[in-house]
């Protein structure tokens, strides 16, 4: 699907967190992103939604969030929990 350039990187956090099969795991991910599946492998749709919703991009100069910033973003608006960002969060609360 692209990774970062469309939704192809949202598409496999479902499928390993999850267990979600391809199909069912694309669906989600339109879903959370207000978007057709079709719309998940457009690279100029996926650009403009992964900028407004803070979900990192393969372009950094137009990018607000990256890294664990991005990887935290991802996690909410998925509703998923990723371990990177749980215990960056933990260290972070000290």
């Amino acid at each position: 699907m692209g990774g970062v350039r469309t939704a192809g990187d949202l598409v496999a956090w479902m499928q390993l967190t999850r267990r979600m099969k391809i199909n069912q795991a694309k669906a989600y991910v339109a879903q959370k992103l207000d978007l057709n599946i079709q719309d998940l492998t457009n690279e100029t749709i996926m650009s403009k939604v992964r900028t407004e919703k803070g979900l990192s991009s393969v372009i950094p100069d137009h990018v607000e969030y990256a890294g664990i910033a991005a990887k935290s973003k991802i996690a909410r608006v998925l509703g998923i929990q990723i371990h990177s960002v749980d215990l960056y969060e933990q260290h972070m609360n000290r």
